[in-house]
C-alpha cells in the first residue's frame, strides 16, 4: 500500500476546512474564513511534516501544484498579493497555505494569522465558492 492509499487528513484541517478538489499530489481545501480566499494544499503523503521529507518527484510536483493554484487564485480573485506559507506549528501535517490578499482585507498589510477573528462562510456563499473554485482548479489540467 503506498502513502496516497493510506492518506489521512489531520483532525484540525478536517474541522477548519472544506474539501474543494484533489490534484495528483495534493488535496485542495478551503479555509472556512470568509475574510480571505484562503486555500490549503495538503500533499497526500502520510507522515510528511516538512517539504524536504518528500521525495524529489513529489517536491517538483508540489511546486507545480502550488504555483498553478496560486496563479489561478490571483487571476480569478483579482488579488493584490498572494501569500504562500508552510507553518505547521499547530498542525504538524505538511500543508501549504495560499491566501489571496487585498488592500482592503481586514489584516492588510499584516499576516492573516491572529488578525482578525475568523468569519465562517454562509452556506450559500460557501457552496458557490467551492463550485467555482473546483471548476477553476479542474481547468488547470494538472
Amino acid at each position: 500500500m503506498d502513502s496516497m492509499e493510506k492518506f489521512t487528513l489531520h483532525e484540525r484541517l478536517k474541522s477548519d476546512t472544506i474539501f474543494v478538489h484533489d490534484l495528483p499530489l495534493c488535496r485542495v481545501l478551503l479555509m472556512n474564513d470568509s475574510n480571505y480566499p484562503w486555500f490549503i494544499l495538503v500533499p497526500k503523503r502520510d507522515g510528511a511534516t516538512e517539504m524536504f521529507e518528500l521525495i524529489k518527484e513529489d517536491r517538483i510536483q508540489l511546486e507545480i501544484e502550488v504555483s498553478a493554484i496560486a496563479r489561478a487564485i490571483k487571476t480569478n480573485f483579482c488579488a493584490k498579493k498572494i501569500n504562500i506559507a508552510t507553518l505547521g506549528n499547530i498542525v504538524p501535517q505538511l500543508h501549504i497555505h495560499i491566501v489571496a490578499r487585498f488592500e482592503n482585507d481586514p489584516s492588510w498589510p499584516k499576516p492573516v494569522w491572529g488578525n482578525p477573528d475568523l468569519v465562517q462562510y454562509k452556506n450559500n456563499e460557501l457552496e458557490a465558492l467551492i463550485e467555482s473554485s473546483s471548476a477553476i482548479f479542474k481547468e488547470l489540467g494538472l
